[in-house]
């Protein structure tokens, strides 16, 4: 029998990842994830089979069609949370100015930190800022969540 999935379990599971460099398309644990990476291996380890395929992706594929795909996604398998009332545990997604879409992504640790990977770097955990919170688009819960 599986545990119930708790809050802590994700946290700590994003937070294991610390230190995985950044590698655009890849989800492996101390090898290489982005941020969308990041979000699959923890989905992996604390729920199961990912959902679906993440398709290939360039850097800037979000601006190139001007579609909420990455939030329509999640709407296809996380549970929306008003951005004001996230929680540790929970999936972040971020636009980068206003009027773009939604294209980073991040694991709240807190309701004032969160864990995420980008580009130069490795997956971390930082403070949500408020440069962040202004970019904050949307909030989910993992499903199934205790």
């Amino acid at each position: 029998m599986t545990p119930p999935l708790t809050r802590a379990a994700i946290v700590a599971e994003a937070r294991s990842w610390i230190g995985t460099r950044y590698c655009h398309q890849a989800s492996l644990k101390g090898v290489g994830c982005d941020c969308l990476g990041l979000v699959r291996g923890v989905w992996r380890a604390c729920v199961g089979d990912e959902p679906e395929a993440a398709p290939p992706y360039a850097p800037d594929w979000a601006e190139a069609r001007g579609e909420e795909s990455l939030a329509d996604a999640a709407l296809r398998h996380l549970i929306p949370v008003a951005r004001e009332n996230f929680a540790a545990g929970d999936v972040l997604l971020f636009r980068w100015r206003d009027g773009f879409v939604a294209k980073h992504v991040a694991i709240a640790a807190s309701t004032h930190t969160m864990i995420h990977a980008h580009d130069g770097a490795q997956v971390c955990e930082v403070a949500i800022a408020p440069w962040w919170r202004r970019r904050l688009a949307y909030a989910f819960a993992f499903p199934g969540m205790t």
